[in-house]
């Protein structure tokens, strides 16, 4: 008895979850480049528009590195860039990208989303 196996094909089983596979990994990929926890704080906090490092620094509460680390992933994936001004005193801003701009109905959605369904998670947590 021959299968598609033995036969160097794919079986349909492995098929279809390669199709599955190919239609996730677009997701997939964007939680990829956009899911650390520091990544999406930065994020949807310069969605509010361009801040000094040292703003960014108080307002999401990283440490220097961290935030350091974080901003220059997010400008190498193309989501936030940098501009300096060499002025005394010398100043780094940072700021969103079109490509990162597209993430703000994201985090609209995500934040309706959290308001609907964490109060109930947590309602349902407070009455066990």
């Amino acid at each position: 008895m021959s299968t598609d196996i033995e036969d160097g094909g794919v079986s349909a089983e492995e098929q279809v979850d390669e199709e599955q596979a190919t239609e996730v990994c677009p997701v997939v990929d964007a939680v990829e480049q956009i899911g650390s926890q520091w990544r999406l704080v930065v994020l949807h906090d310069l969605t509010e528009g361009e801040k000094r490092f040292n703003e960014l620094k108080r307002s999401t509460e990283a440490n220097a590195r961290t935030l350091s680390r974080v901003l220059d992933d997010l400008q190498e994936s193309g989501f936030v860039e940098r501009r300096l001004e060499e002025d005394a005193p010398v100043a780094t801003y940072y700021s969103l990208t079109g490509k990162g701009e597209s993430l703000a109905p994201v985090f609209d959605e995500i934040e309706s989303w959290a308001n609907e369904w964490m109060e109930s998670c947590q309602a349902a947590t407070a009455d066990d």
